[in-house]
């Protein structure tokens, strides 16, 4: 097929030099000269197709299924950036609603903290309320205890001198002996 279309020029390229050198009347080619350098390239061009033709057909056709190759795989990179870029679009467009539900997620979780931070506060405050009752119960019982005991103590002073006052030196020893036989006794 090559070796055709290599002929079919050579001749063209022949038939048009004669043509236009004729029409011209100008001085004549030298055909023999000619001939041989015609001879000489389609000699060339036929050893080439047939030690190499198939090769370089090869060459092109692999070159060929090379760039085939390629174009699919940019087709396919274009179909994935093409795809990305969907994707960041649809994400730019739910940006607004997605930082709303954010803020909104956050207002509440912030008042169920501060719910939670006052139900604990009020639990505290009863707890240091109970305390505070259960401390004074018992600085009272404590001071009422003290006041017994001093009216206890003054109550004896008391009786003491009254005692001392109206009792004489051998009442109050039977009074002593008395006692001591009911505590000895007992």
């Amino acid at each position: 097929m090559i070796m055709a279309i290599a002929t079919l020029t050579a001749l063209l390229v022949a038939g048009t030099a004669f043509a236009s050198g004729h029409a011209a009347g100008e001085h004549e080619i030298p055909w023999m000269n000619f001939t041989w350098r015609v001879l000489n390239l389609i000699l060339v061009l036929g050893i080439l197709y047939k030690f190499a033709g198939k090769k370089i057909a090869g060459l092109f056709k692999g070159r060929q299924a090379g760039i085939r190759q390629e174009l699919n795989d940019l087709q396919a990179r274009k179909e994935a950036a093409e795809k990305k870029l969907q994707d960041v679009e649809n994400s730019i467009a739910n940006l607004e609603k997605e930082k709303e539900e954010i803020l909104t997620e956050a207002r509440s979780q912030g008042e169920s903290m501060k719910a939670a931070i006052i139900q604990k506060a009020e639990q505290s405050a009863e707890q240091l309320k109970a305390q505070a009752k259960v401390s004074a119960e018992q600085e009272f019982l404590i001071a009422r205890d003290e006041m017994r005991a001093e009216m206890a103590d003054k109550v004896i002073e008391a009786a003491e001198k009254i005692v001392k006052s109206t009792l004489t030196k051998a009442q109050h020893e039977n009074l002593v002996d008395e006692y001591l036989t009911k505590v000895v006794l007992n």
